[in-house]
């Protein structure tokens, strides 16, 4: 009976230091993402002073970071990122996986800047979170030559696109297709 007690005990232990370290964890990804968002959010603000007005007056933005590769006729990459709604003030953290076909050689690291002007655009991203878009662009970066911000108004002006590369070489006519999806682990189930 002894026995079973301590066994009983190890295991809830065992279970509840486990939890502890998941939950830290996470709250360490939690932290480094926002973290990632203010410093996109400056840069954006530095470039574009009018999109702190934009977003203020938001339904709610976005803000992710994506490292992509594209080798001749096949592209990929993947990243993560927070949906921030400004009537509630509640976070949702997201994944994205982007794959392509065309023709192209580079490596892209980018940020971008998703306002939702729109309530509907707002949820629909964040439910269903799909964008599927041809996409033609250069950039090169090296050190402090080059770079590049672009910007794009989409979806019928419900949703404005800010995105940035730094440190990147792409050459690239391809089509896109792009997942954003809800971060189950660090929103909590």
């Amino acid at each position: 009976m002894l026995r079973t007690a301590l066994a009983l005990i190890l295991s809830v232990s065992l279970i509840t230091i486990s939890s502890v370290a998941i939950a830290d964890k996470a709250e360490k990804k939690r932290q480094k993402l926002i973290s990632m968002r203010e410093a996109v959010l400056v840069e954006l603000f530095d470039a574009r002073p009018q999109a702190k007005a934009e977003i203020d007056e938001a339904e709610g933005y976005a803000v992710f970071k994506n490292f992509g590769v594209q080798i001749l006729l096949v592209g990929g990459g993947g990243g993560r990122g927070i949906v921030h709604d400004n009537k509630s003030q509640i976070d949702t953290y997201m994944k994205m996986a982007t794959a392509g076909i065309g023709i192209g050689l580079g490596i892209k690291d980018f940020r971008a800047v998703f306002i939702f002007h729109d309530r509907k655009a707002l949820d629909k991203f964040v439910h269903s979170g799909w964008d599927f878009s041809g996409e033609a662009d250069a950039a090169a970066r090296a050190d402090d030559k080059g770079g590049e911000i672009g910007e794009a108004a989409s979806f019928r002006k419900k949703v404005s696109v800010y995105q940035f590369t730094k440190n990147g070489l792409a050459l690239q006519a391809s089509l896109h297709g792009t997942k954003y999806w809800k971060d189950k682990k660090l929103n909590g189930g």
